[in-house]
């Protein structure tokens, strides 16, 4: 099994200089603080120099401050998310102490997006879409929730939006695509082959793939045009998607949204129309 961050920290305490012991005693003992922490703050807390804090990052093997929360805030995010792997077994929590763990594990999912999402990434991702003229959205087990939440919202912009869980259908409309299309994979491993083929099938006609997936180098996520990056919150064997398609449908959220902002005085008086019918619908 592979070494933790923690543990790798605390195997070489013995080894590290004065100032690096300052900076490695406060993480061991504060570690759920530090992924939310500047180099600054944390330099305050510490005793020490900001540099020295980046120094310690690279010291322990990681290139950044930045990678180095990132990796952190996932390494906690797994060991906090048992809730969503066969060890949830041993222990016997009531329902209301597994509602608050439930809790407490999708709003720790949804934080660390904010740091493994690019700022720049996700504005191109706006545009793209905003300027289609199709977009398929696709995923497969618990990432096809996300993809029919893409489905309806987007639907609801105006946008010609295709989602259906048959490969072999979804196959037959791929080929119709071209340069003004966007194809958005949603694979919490990146491995998904039915998600890979229907991606790479888009991109040879010329569309544009966005990748919902996994901060990792899977193949997705190293093919994609546009990464729209998930933290790594649970492990691939697991009791069923949870924090993973929190994250997914946070981003599918982020999208609808911002191009709503955008665009959505185009289509008030589409949506006052939907709206008038559901109302009238209601016994």
């Amino acid at each position: 099994m592979a070494t933790t961050l923690l543990a790798r920290i605390n195997e070489r305490l013995h080894q590290f200089s004065k100032t690096e012991k300052k900076i490695s005693t406060y993480i061991l003992n504060h570690a759920e603080l530090i992924p939310n922490m500047t180099t600054k703050e944390l330099a305050n807390k510490a005793d020490v120099s900001e540099a020295s804090v980046i120094r310690f990052a690279k010291t322990i093997g990681i290139g950044s401050f930045k990678t180095f929360k990132i990796s952190l805030a996932q390494e906690l995010a797994v060991k906090d998310g048992y809730i969503t792997d066969f060890s949830i077994l041993q222990k016997k929590d009531s329902p209301y102490e597994m509602f608050q763990k439930v809790v407490h594990v999708n709003k720790n999912a949804i934080e660390l997006i904010m740091e493994s999402l690019d700022k720049k990434e996700l504005e191109d991702a706006v545009n793209v879409l905003k300027n289609a003229r199709k977009i398929i959205f696709y995923g497969v087990g618990g990432s096809s929730i996300a993809a029919m939440d893409a489905l309806y919202k987007f639907t609801k912009l105006g946008f010609q939006v295709e989602f259906n869980l048959d490969f072999h259908y979804m196959l037959s409309k791929v080929p119709h695509f071209n340069s003004e299309d966007v194809f958005v994979a949603i694979s919490m491993s990146g491995r998904t082959k039915d998600v890979l083929d229907l991606a790479r099938l888009s991109q040879k006609k010329g569309a544009k793939v966005i990748a919902i997936t996994n901060i990792n180098k899977s193949p997705l996520y190293k093919e994609a045009d546009i990464r729209l990056a998930t933290p790594n919150v649970e492990q691939d064997f697991r009791i069923g998607s949870i924090t993973s398609r929190m994250t997914q449908l946070t981003i599918i959220d982020s999208l609808y949204i911002s191009i709503f902002n955008s665009i959505g005085e185009n289509v008030l008086d589409e949506y006052q129309e939907a709206r008038d019918h559901v109302v009238k619908l209601r016994r």
